[in-house]
């Protein structure tokens, strides 16, 4: 079953920056390493919610906003496409990704099979 790991966490990088060096490339070093297991299908981090355009069509007419729609604390930052052998799988590998400890969120969503 193949599922999205969606990654959410705040865009302030404060308590990111103010690790050590050696603990933000280990930090960077788990988020690669993910990436390159082989239920890793694919995945990308995400530029900043400030380069959103959310597209909506009402009534015919396309109306365009800047920047993400959800005013929300946490936002989208990345993900990762995963072949995983079911759900409980899925999680442990969520459970994995280093924004989960650090004060963000995974939301593990199942993709529609086409």
């Amino acid at each position: 079953m193949k599922y999205a790991v969606l990654i959410y966490g705040s865009e302030a990088r404060e308590a990111f920056d103010s690790l050590p060096e050696e603990q933000q490339r280990a930090i960077m070093g788990e988020y690669m390493a993910l990436g390159e297991l082989p239920i890793t299908t694919g995945g990308a981090q995400l530029q900043p919610s400030a380069t959103a355009t959310t597209v909506r069509v009402e009534n015919g007419e396309t109306l365009l906003t800047d920047g993400p729609y959800a005013e929300t604390k946490d936002v989208l930052g990345g993900f990762y496409l995963i072949d995983a052998d079911d759900l409980d799988a899925a999680l442990d590998f969520a459970s994995k990704v280093p924004a989960a400890r650090m004060g963000g969120l995974i939301e593990v969503r199942p993709l529609v099979d086409r």
